[in-house]
């Protein structure tokens, strides 16, 4: 197993099959990324409420990367566990006008800077009312080329992953991505304001949540005996009181209901699929057992959805292979 490091320079801002790749890499090697914050560096410690109504928005939303996996192929499933996440001790919160889910009622823009407690897990949101926010940094955007031919935006979501705003998908975590193309060209980083988050509720729905500079650490392995993942997939534990872990598929679409029709019908396929259940059975117990999440509802046109299932619940022949 090999280390490999991108630096903050390898970036391009859209997901195109046709941009090089920045580094080539084995199955299994480790990838680390120094990535600035969504705004591209433009947002500062210093900043005003000014330099939100200043943002160059043609140079938002970068990603570090492609990262081309060698023996990665159309068809695949690239694996891609979150080793570590390391943010600044800054961050910030911001209104942009036009974004956001109730951006029609909140026209004017804000910026919010904040001081992110490292040590202790935590920064005020307002400390005379005593509110404080627990830091679980994430990556805002994961993702693989698509197998079309041209440059899409980094600001919405795809099946192929990108602006995914998942806050399940902290250190210790793994994302299923499908392949579409030679080598996967992974790259991670930002979306319409977001980069590394430092903390966010499911669904963003101001379209920003704590950005945050970071260093962001990962292992790429391909996958060639997962031909279910059609959209990210991903294992990670739950903040709840017991911490359970948890299998998530998702649905992306601009409809939400037939992203949500989706990610249940995703986990179908894999109960399916992978743990050899009837498919009545399996639609059953997405019912009675599965947690239906709104993890991105504010990058038109696509919605992210999730049906979540407790790690427990995937039981069978090929448990031993999850």
């Amino acid at each position: 197993m090999s280390i490999h490091s991108i630096k903050r320079a390898h970036t391009h801002l859209a997901w195109d099959n046709s941009i090089s790749p920045v580094i080539k890499v084995q199955s299994g090697d480790t990838v680390s990324f120094s990535c600035l914050d969504a705004s591209n560096g433009q947002i500062t410690k210093e900043s005003t409420v000014a330099t939100i109504s200043s943002l160059v928005f043609s140079q938002l939303d970068q990603v570090s990367g492609p990262v081309y996996v060698d023996g990665a192929s159309p068809g695949d499933t690239l694996q891609v566990d979150v080793i570590s996440v390391d943010t600044a001790d800054w961050g910030w919160t911001g209104l942009i006008t036009g974004f956001g889910l109730l951006h029609d009622e909140f026209p004017e823009p804000a910026l919010k800077i904040w001081k992110l407690n490292k040590e202790e897990g935590y920064a005020w949101f307002d400390e005379e009312r005593g509110i404080k926010i627990p830091l679980r940094p994430f990556a805002g955007e994961m993702g693989v080329a698509p197998g079309k031919k041209g440059a899409f935006s980094t600001i919405p979501p795809y099946n192929t992953g990108g602006n995914l705003d998942t806050r399940q998908l902290t250190a210790g975590s793994t994302l299923f991505l499908p392949i579409e193309v030679e080598g996967a060209l992974f790259s991670i980083g930002a979306s319409t304001s977001h980069d590394g988050h430092a903390a966010q509720g499911d669904g963003e729905v101001c379209g920003t949540a704590i950005e945050t500079p970071m260093e962001v650490t990962v292992r790429l392995t391909v996958r060639k005996d997962r031909p279910f993942t059609r959209t990210p997939h991903f294992q990670a534990y739950q903040t709840n009181a017991s911490n359970d872990e948890y299998y998530c598929t998702t649905g992306i679409n601009s409809d939400i209901r037939e992203a949500t029709r989706s990610a249940v019908r995703n986990m179908i396929n894999v109960l399916e699929a992978e743990f050899k259940m009837d498919r009545v059975a399996a639609y059953m117990l997405c019912s009675v057992a599965g947690d239906l999440k709104m993890h991105e509802v504010v990058d038109m046109p696509n919605y992210v959805i999730g049906m979540m299932l407790p790690q427990s619940m995937l039981q069978g022949p090929s448990a031993a292979n999850a």
